[in-house]
Parts: structure tokens; sequence; C-alpha cells
């Protein structure tokens, strides 16, 4: 069984096309990860940064400031 040249051309080109698509789609995702990832970092520090500061036990009442039941 002879393979028809021409058909086998086209085919590998109908492949590129399709791993061109494949290539820009992944450089679109691995952006978005990109952005999801930074939104996990800040969102991470700020956990953070309130766990310090209840850890600490939190700011201070300003002087004539009422007290609270939280901080009798």
């Amino acid at each position: 069984m002879a393979l028809d040249l021409e058909n086998l051309k086209s085919e590998r080109n109908v492949l590129k096309n399709k791993l061109r698509e494949l290539e820009q789609e992944q450089r679109k995702l691995e952006s978005e990860l990109k952005k999801f990832r930074q939104a996990e970092l800040q969102t991470k520090r700020q956990i953070e940064a309130l766990s310090t500061l209840i850890d600490d036990g939190g700011p201070e009442p300003k002087p004539g400031a009422k007290a609270t039941p939280e901080t009798e």
C-alpha cells in the first residue's frame, strides 16, 4: 500500500496548526495560573498579618474609647 505524499503533507500541516493552537492555549492558561498564584500569595500574606495582630492581642484601644467585651 503506497502512501500518498500529499495526504501526508496535509495531515502534517493540520497537526502543526493544532500544535500552535495548543501552545497558545497553554500560554494563556499559564498566564491565568500566574495571576491565581499571585492572588493566593497575597491572601496568605494578609492571613499571616491578621494572625500576627490576633496573636499580639490586636491594636491597643484609643484613650477614651469605650471598652467592649473583647477589650475588657
